[in-house]
């Protein structure tokens, strides 16, 4: 990618040109040539965007879009004259938007495939925790608000969804099994997202600590005896789903009374922070981001 990439109803906003005269310019005249995301989808440069404004400034002062067409050799010289936007690198915020991006239309299309095509480019050019940070997790918050809203299926969300989860369980069983700190990671009883969980098991790996990843719906009783056993560090909780305060003060409560006093309880998800003064009273701690589970790990 040499320069950023827009959609391209994003090209018509910056340029001017409707999406449909942007459309009809490419199969009449062969303006423009857009670059391919990996998952196949027409994705329009800043190079493009100039070239919109070109021809539209043209026809706008009356010249007929066929002989404006005429004038691209020239048109063309004059923008490789022109300095552009210096070409960012993978790791960029250009690039994670093009990657998110890619992935998105290609839900949108119930590609799935298209989809596993864009995340294994991501993890070919991102180390794992930029992976994570820049592209998985923040698709997912997005595929997640647009079902919510309504713009996406149900389907749709899961086809991503099993996607990114495959490759996250990848990038975990790469990363290092950790030291002499212990870290066991949970599920509420009653909640079945965990990307956040695995989120949190592959940062606190990377981090140097040994993690015992439980996984989805844990029962209470079974978390208490596992981490009896166990002797962990701390026990990392992810509530996503808010059922409401009442609902999620029992279910935090329950499994507060199955633990060892002595171990801090750290709880993350939506749910958790949409309820931070229960997980205080309660005498947990909530991580919010990808530093406090930074921090866990450092922590003795």
């Amino acid at each position: 990618m040499a320069e950023r990439t827009y959609r391209i109803h994003v090209a018509a906003e910056l340029s001017g040109v409707r999406v449909e005269l942007i459309r009809a310019w490419e199969r009449r005249y062969g303006v423009l040539q857009p670059l391919r995301t990996p998952a196949g989808y027409r994705v329009y440069t800043e190079r493009d965007v100039a070239l919109l404004k070109r021809l539209k400034k043209l026809t706008d002062e009356g010249v007929a879009i066929s002989e404006a067409a005429k004038m691209l050799p020239q048109l063309l010289l004059e923008l490789e004259a022109t300095p552009m936007v210096t070409e960012p690198g993978p790791g960029s915020g250009a690039a994670l938007d093009f990657w998110r991006d890619a992935a998105l239309l290609a839900a949108e299309s119930y590609d799935q495939a298209g989809v596993s095509t864009v995340m294994d480019e991501v993890l070919s050019s991102l180390p794992p925790l930029k992976a994570f940070d820049g592209v998985l997790a923040p698709l997912q918050r997005e595929v997640g608000e647009r079902w919510h809203a309504g713009r996406l299926s149900v389907v749709q969300e899961h086809l991503v969804t099993q996607v990114v989860r495959a490759r996250l369980v990848s990038l975990l069983h790469a990363a290092p099994m950790g030291g002499r700190r212990h870290a066991v990671l949970a599920c509420f009883p009653d909640e079945e997202h965990e990307l956040g969980l695995l989120g949190a098991a592959l940062r606190l790996r990377h981090a140097g600590m040994k993690v015992t990843l439980l996984g989805q719906r844990v029962p209470a009783a079974d978390l208490g005896r596992a981490v009896a056993e166990l002797k962990p560090d701390l026990v990392g909780l992810s509530a996503v789903t808010d059922s409401g305060g009442p609902a999620f003060r029992t279910m935090l409560a329950q499994v507060l009374r199955s633990l060892p006093q002595t171990i801090p309880i750290w709880v993350g998800g939506a749910a958790a922070e949409a309820h931070a003064d229960i997980v205080q009273r309660l005498g947990a701690r909530l991580a919010t981001d990808e530093d406090d589970w930074a921090r866990l790990a450092e922590e003795e």
